[in-house]
């Protein structure tokens, strides 16, 4: 299990897009690189930088690949099919978890959950106050090279994890997959032992501590 420390950015919601970039820029990097199954070798550059404030957290995803994808334009689309970055994170309730999967063109699949089976997908109303924003336009993406970047951030609110003020500490994964790129890959930031991909397993999640 890995832990990390997040570093506190005062009124991060409150900063512009391009302003909030900055701040993350100057933190620490984590990667993403955990090659869990060995069916799937490929493993892209993929790092994260995490910030928190009283009211929220911001993810900023930094990644170079071979082959940057976008087919889901809808949120709650499929978006684990193309170049996806996840950040899966336990709710304060101890019971359930949210998923929060970005894929490069910023198309959203957000929702809370027990399992993979029993999806409560998040409402635009309950989405009012998460953010996203990156590097490539929202549009369908098929670019294939040797050294692909693109990055994207998002800012959730921690009334949507279901905490009223920031805790010690949060249990939770981040994970780069592209099921259908040219080649199928799922990393994770903290290790999973598991005999087949699957990143809904909370009993793999790290530790954030804030």
């Amino acid at each position: 299990m890995n832990t990390m420390k997040a570093q506190y950015i005062a009124g991060l919601e409150s900063l512009s897009d391009e302003a909030l970039r900055e701040a993350l820029a100057c933190l620490e990097s984590h990667a993403v690189a955990n090659v869990n199954w060995k069916e799937y070798p490929y493993s892209p550059a993929v790092n994260f930088k995490l910030g928190w404030s009283d009211k929220a957290i911001a993810v900023m995803f930094e990644v170079t690949e071979e082959h940057v994808k976008a087919v889901a334009m809808e949120d709650n689309g499929h978006v684990w099919e193309d170049s996806c970055v996840e950040f899966f994170v336990r709710h304060a309730d101890g019971v359930h978890y949210c998923n929060f999967e970005l894929n490069c063109a910023q198309t959203l699949l957000a929702a809370k959950r027990t399992s993979r089976h029993d999806p409560a997908y998040f409402t635009k109303e309950d989405l009012s106050g998460y953010r996203r924003f990156g590097s490539l336009k929202h549009e369908p993406i098929d670019m294939h090279g040797t050294d692909l970047k693109w990055w994207a951030v998002e800012v959730i609110p921690l009334g949507l994890l279901g905490y009223e003020k920031a805790p010690e500490a949060l249990r939770a994964n981040l994970y780069k997959c592209g099921d259908k790129c040219d080649q199928p890959h799922f990393l994770s930031w903290s290790p999973i032992d598991l005999p087949n991909p699957d990143f809904h397993c909370p009993d793999y999640f790290g530790i954030i501590e804030l």
